[in-house]
C-alpha cells in the first residue's frame, strides 16, 4: 500500500456494510488522507407497462431511489464527518461511476465491500470485480461477511 492521499468509499445501502465503512474511514484517518463516499443507483430496466397493465404508474423510481440514496449517503457523511462536497449519488452502471469519480477526483484507493462466496470466479460481474478490473488506482476489496 502506499501513502493514500484520498480514498474513496463505494457503499451500497443493501448490504451490511459497517465492516467496509470502518475500514476505510480507519484507512483515511490512517493516510490522514481525504474521505469521500459515493453511492451508485443502478440503472433499471422496466418493462413497458403497455404490455400488461392498463395502469400508468405516477411515480418516477429512479428520482424516488436517488432521494432516498442522497439522504442515507448525506445522513452517513455527516456521521462520518465528510463535507457534502465529497459526497457523490450517481445514476449508471456502478463499476463505470465508481471509477469516473475516482479519476476526476484524483482518487487513489477505492474500498468496496465484496462477499467473495467461493473464489474469485463468482466475483464475476460483481461491482468489486467491475471496479477492480477498471480502476486507475489501488482498489480494496472487504470481505463482507455472510449471515
Amino acid at each position: 500500500m502506499g501513502n493514500y492521499k484520498h480514498i474513496l468509499l463505494a457503499v451500497d445501502f443493501f448490504e451490511p456494510a459497517q465492516v467496509v465503512i470502518d475500514r476505510a474511514k480507519s484507512l483515511a484517518e490512517t493516510y490522514k488522507a481525504s474521505f469521500s463516499i459515493i453511492h451508485v443507483v443502478d440503472n433499471m430496466a422496466l418493462p413497458d407497462v403497455g404490455y400488461a397493465l392498463d395502469t400508468a404508474y405516477d411515480i418516477d423510481l429512479t428520482s424516488e431511489m436517488i432521494d432516498a440514496a442522497r439522504k442515507k449517503l448525506f445522513d452517513l457523511g455527516k456521521k462520518l464527518g465528510v463535507e457534502e462536497g465529497r459526497l457523490w449519488v450517481e445514476l449508471g452502471s456502478p463499476k463505470l461511476e465508481i471509477n469516473r469519480i475516482a479519476e476526476e477526483n484524483q482518487v487513489d484507493l477505492i474500498v468496496v465491500g465484496s462477499h467473495g462466496r467461493h473464489g474469485f470466479a463468482l466475483l464475476l460481474g460483481s461491482t468489486a470485480n467491475g471496479v477492480l478490473h477498471h480502476a486507475k488506482c489501488d482498489v480494496l476489496a472487504v470481505r463482507l461477511q455472510d449471515n
